[in-house]
């Protein structure tokens, strides 16, 4: 069938990925025979986030190129998925071994991630009526069994990848919802706004994703803001670890506080803005300070969180209002002025995201 080339809007991609070096780097030096095997994955996962970002950066690099889409694409609204397995390899895509109607195969990874594409698509099409992350009918593509013991997920610009985990401390990525979602919604960023993965913009990218891999989870099992818990990894660790997840939406820095790991860094003010190199910039630490302004919308206005705080963030991110380098005042200052366009100027809606930026010292309204 002939192929058309879809690109995403025009900035320098990046691995996205959802363990940050930080924490890898953390692990990677222990020296402890509880953690051997997890020292070992996590010095490795480093290694190749390094090897790809600097070949991204050189604009040459051996993932796949972007995706290759049919000629005539399904019909709108229509997901359609595929699962490669790596078989422990890093060659991708992998073997085929599950497409879109087909039974589950047995293997519990491949059953999580074509069920977490599946989740993702249903509430992007049902309640913000987006066909896939282009919004063109992008089929939806995962690797599971991605290296050896390998201890990241990450979207590499065409695909989701999930490795199994050392075991030790990490188990399988495909078992958090909140991951798969997350992953993906870099994806959605990429075809929108392409925000910068660098600074606060990068932040901004990490924070879109955890809202919308937390929406996707709330969704699938059909919580109010209430009744969810906010984590995003929430069962990606093993017993061994004392937390509950990567990050916490509604209290930065409470996800982990672990003899092994540390405790969770993410500032949740402004005030507490971490200034570093590492982590391009901070994206994954800093992320923490819009994360919770998101919250406490969604918390303020109660329901289900992606019928009005969910709407108001997908609005900003669709319609150019922002820009590649956009900053965290400038994206919330658009958040307000979408919250007016879509509920009215004087409407709770806008009134609790004013007050939820305010809650993490950023001022909307001069």
């Amino acid at each position: 069938m002939p192929l058309r080339h879809v690109s995403p809007t025009e900035s320098p991609r990046a691995l996205c990925a959802i363990v940050p070096p930080f924490l890898l780097s953390r692990i990677a030096t222990l020296d402890d025979p509880r953690f051997e095997r997890a020292a070992q994955a996590a010095r490795r996962s480093l290694t190749d986030i390094a090897h790809e970002h600097l070949n991204h950066g050189r604009g040459q690099h051996s993932l796949p190129p972007r995706s290759m889409l049919p000629e005539e694409p399904s019909a709108r609204g229509t997901v359609v998925r595929a699962i490669y397995d790596a078989q422990e390899g890093e060659s991708l895509p992998g073997v085929l071994v599950r497409a879109e109607g087909e039974p589950e195969t047995g293997d519990m990874s491949v059953t999580e991630a074509y069920e977490g594409l599946g989740h993702t698509f249903a509430i992007f099409w049902e309640v913000f009526e987006r066909d896939s992350i282009d919004d063109r009918s992008a089929p939806l593509e995962a690797t599971v069994h991605f290296g050896s013991l390998y201890d990241n997920a990450f979207w590499d610009g065409t695909r989701m990848v999930f490795g199994d985990g050392d075991g030790e401390i990490f188990d399988g990525f495909t078992r958090s919802l909140s991951v798969i979602g997350h992953e993906l919604a870099h994806g959605v960023t990429e075809y929108t706004v392409g925000l910068i993965y660098q600074g606060q913009s990068g932040a901004l990218n990490e924070h879109v994703s955890d809202v919308f891999g937390t929406l996707v989870e709330q969704y699938a099992l059909g919580q109010n803001a209430a009744e969810a818990s906010w984590l995003v990894g929430e069962g990606i660790f093993t017993d061994e670890v004392e937390g509950n997840a990567l990050r916490s939406l509604k209290a930065p820095g409470t996800a982990y506080d672990d003899d092994v790991l540390g405790k969770d860094p993410q500032p949740a003010h402004l005030d507490d803005y971490i200034v570093t190199q590492d982590d391009n910039g901070g994206v994954h630490l800093n992320s923490g300070i819009p994360n919770r302004a998101f919250w406490s919308v969604a918390d303020t206005l109660g329901g289900f969180a992606w019928e009005r705080a969910g709407h108001i963030w997908y609005d900003t991110l669709t319609n150019k209002s922002l820009t590649p380098r956009s900053s965290f005042s400038e994206f919330a200052a658009a958040t307000v002025a979408s919250a007016t366009a879509r509920f009215g100027p004087d409407s709770p809606e806008r009134d609790a995201v004013i007050a939820g930026w305010e809650l993490v010292g950023i001022t909307t309204i001069e």
